[in-house]
């Protein structure tokens, strides 16, 4: 019987063991923090032996083979031990991928990815097909396998979910876009962060399809440098293509194969200019999955906005508060902004990932009133915008409701409060999502 250990207890690792544990696998999870007691009472529950706040090496590196979790680097000291003795370290979405037969959809990108995640599976679900949605979002991809059925699955896929992707292949691989963002896990070099998004294209065979922005500098720089054999379909807003998507006056044009179809873009659910770039993804996705095209138009136009993505939470004395706590980088925050039509109280900070400010500041310049800091370390965002809004118009907070408070305190009626950290959330929250609770928690409480 094979051995095989996964390192980390969250929603991936726990999938993927049990995954180990349904194929017959001799398997073992080790967290070096603390496991929730959702997974831990799953792990129990499927008779998974399992340890947290420690690796006991013997147990770890007798391995035949290891699933590594997104989170954990490839310098933590355990993985370290593990790759020089030689030990195959594997991804939850490569193990899973083994044992799933079914049609994939896969998204990467720095930006804009769970929104075309999200529209996809909408878009395949309302053609009434028989569809999983999994990866970085929602239910663990390998507790999926594990334990139900689906003819399709739209996975959402991070770079550090595809950092240890081998053999693992998407019927349709889509690259949103390519910003800087998580250099601090590819030793702040860009071009470590572009190869590990790219690898979600490297199984491609000439029936697939690799649908991808070709108005994205980096990601049109980086496709002369590998081989694809996949149809290649890009989606753009500069130019028309002979294949893919593209914008003509108010529509969005979709050609696939000898196919071609419209969509008005004032029919779309999603606003704004880098939601034309998801529908776009999304509706080459659909049309090469062989899907109606009033079924496309129907659910582009049906779609619900995400929670954290650009959510309206509430307008209090006409002052607009939206909750945009996914922008965790500065290429999200900088479409955040873009996208605003009225005076901007911005509410960011939090967990630098070595960011670079410059391309905000033409935004800030003309959009923004007043800067809110939401951090333990402001002074990056201080050196940056200070010479901008003014010092005075500048504050910093250590919690939702502090920083709510010292927002509504700047705006006016008529202007939008705009969450859009541009950073990591874990100085001072859980995680995005925590800090979106919060704020929407400080809001209603205004």
């Amino acid at each position: 019987m094979s051995r095989l250990v996964v390192l980390g207890g969250a929603e991936s690792g726990v999938g993927a063991a049990v995954l180990a544990k349904v194929k017959g696998f001799d398997v073992f999870l080790s967290d070096f923090g603390t496991i929730k007691e959702e997974y831990a009472a799953e792990l129990r529950k499927w008779d998974i032996p399992f340890e947290q706040g420690h690796h006991t090496e013997e147990l770890v590196l007798s391995a035949d083979e290891v699933v590594k979790s997104p989170g954990i680097p490839s310098t933590a000291p355990i993985v370290r031990k593990l790759s020089e003795q030689g030990t195959h370290i594997i991804s939850e979405i490569e193990f899973a991928g083994r044992y799933d037969s079914a049609k994939k959809i896969c998204i990467t990108g720095s930006n804009g990815k769970t929104t075309t995640t999200s529209l996809i599976y909408y878009l395949l679900r309302q053609a009434g097909l028989n569809v999983g949605l999994g990866g970085n979002i929602g239910k663990s991809y390998a507790y999926q396998v594990a334990t139900e059925h689906y003819d399709y699955y739209v996975l959402e896929i991070s770079s550090f979910q595809l950092d240890n992707v081998y053999n693992f292949r998407p019927d349709i691989a889509i690259i949103t876009n390519i910003t800087p963002d998580h250099l601090d896990r590819y030793d702040y070099k860009m071009e470590n962060y572009i190869n590990a998004k790219f690898r979600i294209t490297r199984n491609l065979r000439p029936e697939d399809c690799f649908i991808f922005d070709s108005d994205d500098e980096i990601t049109i720089g980086h496709l002369d440098k590998i081989i694809l054999q996949a149809k290649m379909l890009p989606f753009t807003q500069k130019q028309e293509v002979p294949q893919g998507a593209f914008v003509k006056e108010d529509k969005i044009v979709v050609r696939y194969e000898e196919s071609e179809s419209e969509l008005y873009i004032k029919e779309l659910a999603l606003g704004g200019k880098h939601n034309l770039y998801n529908s776009m993804a999304a509706a080459l996705a659909a049309k090469a999955m062989d899907i109606r095209d009033e079924v496309i138009r129907e659910s582009l136009s049906s779609f619900k906005a995400i929670e954290h993505r650009l959510e309206p939470v509430l307008s209090i004395k006409d002052v607009l508060y939206i909750n945009d706590s996914k922008a965790t980088n500065v290429d999200s925050a900088w479409y955040a902004l873009e996208c605003q039509t009225k005076p901007v109280v911005w509410i960011a900070g939090g967990t630098d990932k070595g960011n670079d400010y410059s391309v905000l500041e033409e935004l800030v310049r003309t959009k923004v009133k007043a800067i809110v800091c939401l951090g333990v370390d402001n002074r990056k965002l201080h050196a940056s915008f200070e010479g901008i809004v003014g010092a005075d118009r500048m504050v910093d907070t250590l919690s939702a409701e502090q920083a709510v408070q010292a927002a509504s305190r700047f705006a006016k009626a008529g202007d939008v409060v705009l969450l859009s950290p541009c950073c990591a959330s874990f100085d001072l929250f859980k995680n995005y999502e925590d800090r979106g609770e919060k704020f929407k928690e400080a809001v209603r409480n205004l």
